[in-house]
């Protein structure tokens, strides 16, 4: 059984910038309900949190299990592989990893903002872009370089 529940999926662009042509990929929203590896006594955690490496800290639930808000929420493309060798319920390489908390406090565009900087890696923003005789697109990166879009 998993700890997730799919929450939404969106499409985002492939490298982080949208551009004429750019590729696109299903980013998905795990949410992780309050309950899992709550301190609450009685809840079923008294030996241990068996996410507590990967996860937020958990959070306390009511009596029904309960809680104001989810313990975490994962971001992930479609098809990331789940299972590492520290917990078969780790996902390997999420882009993105927030408390319950500061998912429900977080704007759009700020959460748009930290997928896309995960999807765009350590590299250049695109600033620009031309479309070139040919039907091509250029790309002016945040670094200076200018490259054809079909060799990104």
């Amino acid at each position: 059984m998993s700890i997730y529940a799919t929450l939404w999926s969106l499409m985002f662009p492939r490298f982080g910038d949208h551009y004429a042509g750019c590729e696109w990929v299903e980013v998905v929203a795990q949410g992780v309900p309050g309950h899992i590896g709550t301190p609450t006594p009685g809840s079923g955690y008294e030996d241990g949190d068996l996410y507590a490496e990967f996860l937020p800290p958990p959070v306390a639930v009511d009596s029904e299990g309960d809680s104001e808000f989810m313990r975490a929420v994962v971001f992930v493309t479609r098809g990331t592989a789940k299972g590492t060798p520290r917990s078969p319920q780790e996902y390997v390489n999420p882009l993105l990893v927030l408390s319950g908390r500061d998912y429900a406090s977080i704007t759009f565009a700020d959460l748009h903002e930290r997928i896309c900087g995960a999807l765009r890696g350590k590299g250049p923003r695109v600033v620009a872009q031309s479309l070139t005789g040919d039907g091509g697109v250029q790309l002016i990166l945040s670094d200076g370089r200018v490259i054809d879009s079909r060799k990104r």
